[in-house]
């Protein structure tokens, strides 16, 4: 009998919503999915569950600001973008660059890892500095 079952598939995960989710969660799935995060991701980036995130993404309708700044901190966007205001600031649109993407990953590092890798950075930034001012 088990062996009639369907397997699992990563495309069945969840339950498929029964109504459209608000403009916020839409808005937060687009981003977070531009920014080339999984859910459990920005869920651990944020230090809350992946049920959490998924509440936020289909069903929320009035985040609290605090979640609002948190989100937008992580994702590096404004809160005005994250709530689907338009944005003035000069920024490109699309996908993120080179760097943002290396820094978003050096966010994921574990805390002892980062500041291995921003003491290379200094050194290197330092010695770029005096050749520059020795030129």
């Amino acid at each position: 009998m088990i062996d009639q079952l369907t397997p699992y598939t990563e495309a069945m995960a969840g339950r498929p919503p029964t109504k459209p989710a608000p403009t916020f969660g839409t808005q937060l799935s687009a981003l977070r999915k531009a920014r080339g995060f999984t859910q459990p991701q920005l869920a651990k980036l944020l230090g809350i569950s992946v049920d959490m995130l998924t509440y936020y993404e289909r069903r929320a309708k009035n985040p609290t600001t605090d979640f609002v700044a948190k989100v937008a901190k992580a994702l590096n966007i404004s809160a005005d973008e994250l709530l689907g205001h338009t944005v003035k600031n000069g920024r490109k649109s699309g996908p993120p660059s080179l760097l943002e993407q290396r820094l978003q990953a050096i966010r994921q590092l574990p805390r002892e890892r980062q500041k291995l890798l921003l003491q290379v950075l200094d050194t290197f930034l330092r010695d770029a500095s005096q050749h520059a001012k020795a030129a």
